[in-house]
């Protein structure tokens, strides 16, 4: 049962350093909005290929703003909570793992 437990150890940890990386694009993308950005950069049409299949999908449920894009926003709460709740609760759960199973012979 260790094994499983240092399974979800792992999941966590990865899925904590993928949320944190995509947090990191997401502030970039809403940075490089700022400016009028070149499109034909790589590092610009990265972070826009990157960031725009979740942005366009949150924007679907938002009301029309005038031009305030509140997406980004949205996302990265959505971020913080997955990384608050779900990643916490897979550690904690595996750590419950690790410390049952010192207990037995």
């Amino acid at each position: 049962m260790f094994v499983f437990a240092n399974f979800l150890l792992a999941v966590a940890k990865v899925a904590d350093i993928l949320l944190t990386i995509y947090l990191y694009i997401l502030i970039a993308r809403a940075i490089i909005s700022w400016v009028n950005p070149d499109p034909y950069n790589p590092i610009v049409n990265f972070l826009y290929r990157s960031t725009e299949p979740v942005l366009s999908r949150v924007r679907r449920f938002l009301p029309d703003m005038g031009g305030l894009d509140l997406s980004p926003i949205i996302v990265l709460v959505a971020i913080y909570f997955l990384q608050s709740f779900l990643v916490r609760s897979i550690y904690d759960l595996a750590y419950k793992m690790k410390l049952g199973m010192g207990g037995m012979p």
